[in-house]
């Protein structure tokens, strides 16, 4: 008899239990929104799945690979001195191990890969999820959402993002911010609350802009 026989068979029983976990998180905001996995759908489906089949996962090990790029970022409020602010940015990839292990005692090694951005410290856990995560999924081939995101297209389908050198004559196609009243005293007030940090609302902002064909757009990414 094979070794990890009983794994193996809890291994498959899992498999004909979990047939599938929807996509019930969006990522981003606006147009470059997308749907995603959530990892507690993952924990909750998956998770129960294995327990009714006497199976546990412990991690074993992570390999870790931290760059942080820091550069000086400047900000300007009508009149106001220029601000110069420090901003970072913290990348971390984690290759990981962990042990799938049965109620019998048997067990086997299993990896994952994971990375995550952040400007503090949440990087790390970032990518240590995402490994687990996908770790989990691939372990029991569980299908997400209607349609698996690489199987919607192929990379060689995709067009290369190539910087502009169009000048703005050749944009007037795109929706623009027309800016009114610039220089009045309303207008001054209105610099000197967004300088402070205070919150402006839509109807303040259309005093000042003709934001009718680009409304819907900032709507889509959460500004009003």
């Amino acid at each position: 008899m094979s070794q990890n026989v009983n794994l193996y068979k809890a291994v498959i029983a899992v498999m004909k239990s979990v047939k599938g976990i929807d996509k019930s998180l969006t990522v981003g905001a606006g147009a470059s929104a997308y749907k995603g996995v959530s990892d507690k759908d993952v924990k909750n489906i998956i998770g129960k799945a294995m327990e009714d089949n006497g199976l546990a996962i412990l991690p074993i090990g992570v390999e870790p690979k931290v760059t942080v790029d820091r550069w000086e970022e400047t900000t300007q409020y009508g009149n106001n001195p220029p601000q110069v602010k420090m901003k970072q940015s913290v990348f971390t990839e984690v290759k990981t191990k962990y042990l799938l292990i049965h109620e019998s005692g048997e067990s086997i090694e299993i990896e994952g890969y994971g990375h995550g951005v952040d400007s503090q410290d949440k990087s790390a856990g970032k990518a240590t999820t995402y490994a687990l995560k996908y770790a989990l999924l691939y372990t029991f081939m569980v299908p997400t959402g209607k349609i698996d995101d690489a199987d919607n297209d192929h990379s060689d389908e995709k067009v290369t993002p190539q910087k502009s050198t169009a000048n703005v004559a050749e944009k007037k196609s795109e929706p623009e911010l027309k800016m009114l009243k610039v220089g009045t005293k309303a207008w001054a007030s209105l610099i000197e609350k967004t300088g402070k940090g205070e919150t402006v609302t839509k109807e303040e902002l259309k005093k000042f802009f003709d934001i009718k064909e680009v409304e819907k757009d900032l709507e889509s990414l959460n500004i009003f």
